[in-house]
């Protein structure tokens, strides 16, 4: 765990927000492999390609617009609701129960949210295999933010309205580092987790030049429970 020396600290935050996939749960845990499977395959059948055309889209779609379901949108017309529904359709029991989270965020004083470019129903079902389902306040997901998904600085305020949250007293934890410079020009303190096992992550900052030395990330940690709990210690300041 690092503390960027100069950046945001967490004294004034009094809400806390987070991603959901390859954050909450270990990269380790390749569910969200699971999800990119079957997105290639959706657009193989949708647009009659084959694997190698389905995979460059698909990745290029996610460089380019956020997500691949919205490139998919603007420029093929596709049902947001028949893609999600399909990409979501997966094992998820290799999400393992992880104590230690939920006991930090239990102790974490403060509210708590979810803000996914994934669906409600995914996010819950991942939260129940770890067992933090009752731990936060609300999910923010991709059909409340109108299919505008992170890093579109609008969604980051619609999510704030939504709740009432005021961006300075707020953190936001995420995977991907390009995530976290809308909440950074926002005035929210930013924390990278991080995984040698996160594919995606190392993809798009390579792509979008945003890595974990970027100036919008205040935090660095590979240990979220870890993370978490040293916040719920005020003796014990986060520090490296």
């Amino acid at each position: 765990m690092n503390q960027i020396s100069g950046r945001r600290g967490f004294d004034h935050v009094d809400t806390w927000i987070f991603d959901l996939d390859n954050t909450l749960y270990p990269a380790s845990c390749r569910l969200f492999d699971q999800i990119d499977v079957k997105m290639a395959t959706f657009i193989m059948d949708f647009l009659k390609v084959d694997h190698a055309e389905a995979r460059r889209i698909q990745k290029g779609f996610l460089y380019e617009h956020g997500t691949t379901l919205r490139g998919l949108m603007l420029e093929h017309g596709v049902k947001p609701e028949d893609f999600l529904s399909f990409v979501h359709d997966i094992d998820h029991s290799a999400v393992v129960a992880d104590e230690a989270l939920c006991a930090a965020l239990t102790r974490l004083p403060g509210r708590k949210y979810i803000f996914t470019n994934g669906t409600v129903a995914h996010a819950e079902r991942v939260m129940a295999r770890i067992g933090i389902g009752g731990c936060f306040d609300d999910i923010f997901d991709i059909e409340a933010a109108g299919y505008l998904p992170k890093p579109n600085i609008e969604s980051y305020r619609l999510m704030l309205e939504r709740h009432g949250i005021e961006a300075p007293r707020s953190a936001m934890f995420e995977d991907i580092s390009r995530n976290l410079e809308p909440c950074h020009r926002l005035g929210m303190t930013t924390v990278l987790v991080t995984s040698p096992d996160n594919d995606d992550s190392a993809a798009i900052a390579s792509h979008s030049g945003h890595g974990p030395e970027a100036a919008h990330i205040d935090y660095i940690t590979d240990d979220l429970p870890a993370f978490i709990e040293r916040l719920t210690l005020k003796a014990s300041p986060v520090t490296s």
